[in-house]
């Protein structure tokens, strides 16, 4: 990834201190392990690496929106493969397919070893700016 995502932090990302970067149709999401997430048994709670891969997806869509556009997740599938405890984390995604309306994403969070902690699938809507005078939808 060679453009860091240029959008204002928002107070999720700023609490857990995790970088977003984008390209077109790609989305990275990266963070260093430390106590604030961890879950009670003492490794990374799994809504960590959930809020990396959803965050990187949404970054991967606004990458190929148009101006003016924005996205929400309609729908996501996590597969939660093993626990990560220290070091970093990452989450890439990217877009399977990209429709007028719906975007459909993978992602995968992995650790600083290549290992895969958790993937993702999903479906993003894209919200078009109304036009003035246009009926509501």
């Amino acid at each position: 990834m060679n453009q860091i995502y240029d959008r204002p932090l928002f107070p999720l990302q700023e609490h857990l201190g995790f970088t977003i970067e984008a390209t077109p149709g790609r989305g990275v999401a990266s963070l260093t392990l430390d106590e604030r997430h961890m879950n009670p048994n003492g490794v990374g709670h799994g809504a960590v690496a959930f809020t990396m891969m959803d965050t990187a997806m949404g970054a991967a869509v606004m990458s190929v929106l148009d101006e003016g556009c924005v996205c929400a997740t309609i729908e996501i599938h996590t597969r939660f493969h093993r626990s990560a405890a220290a070091g970093r984390l990452s989450a890439e995604a990217s877009i399977l397919q990209a429709g007028r309306r719906i975007i459909h994403l993978q992602a995968a969070t992995i650790d600083e070893g290549g290992r895969l902690i958790a993937s993702a699938t999903a479906s993003f809507a894209v919200i078009r700016p109304e036009s003035p005078g246009a009926p509501a939808a």
